[in-house]
């Protein structure tokens, strides 16, 4: 059995007031799923230069206090991909300018925790943004 390549990549959770960035995805891995804009961390690059870079490929924002949140690990053999993902999620504060889809997003917008609940997310993005958008909310149980 030969081992899988995992590619190191990252993820952006920017908020704005009680919303969070959320990409929808134009390509494979989780093509047409909504996640946090992101993707591959070139070589000799920093996790938040990179992440810093793909924000601003994928939706032309900028944001600030970026902060590492999660490290995620993702099989891509789940969805046929010939490569796994070490994806670092990072959190930031949205600082201006409007959101757009570029690169590999088919749209980029913000939205509010209520709207998330009934869209099609990749996997632990609702989880992230409910830690940013109510951090005081005590899990039940």
């Amino acid at each position: 059995m030969t081992s899988r390549q995992t590619i190191p990549s990252v993820s952006v959770a920017v908020v704005r007031g009680n919303t969070v960035l959320l990409v929808k995805r134009a390509r494979p891995p989780s093509q047409g799923v909504y996640a946090f804009p992101g993707g591959k961390v070139e070589a000799g690059e920093s996790l938040e230069t990179a992440a810093k870079r793909e924000l601003l490929e994928e939706t032309g924002l900028d944001a600030a206090d970026l902060h590492p949140l999660i490290e995620i690990f993702i099989d891509g053999s789940v969805e046929g991909h010939p490569v796994d993902y070490r994806l670092a999620v990072f959190g930031a504060r949205y600082i201006g300018g409007e959101a757009k889809a570029d690169d590999d997003a088919e749209t980029a917008a913000f939205y509010t925790l209520a709207e998330m609940e009934t869209m099609p997310l990749v996997g632990s993005v609702f989880s992230v943004a409910q830690d940013l958008l109510q951090p005081d909310k005590k899990p039940l149980g």
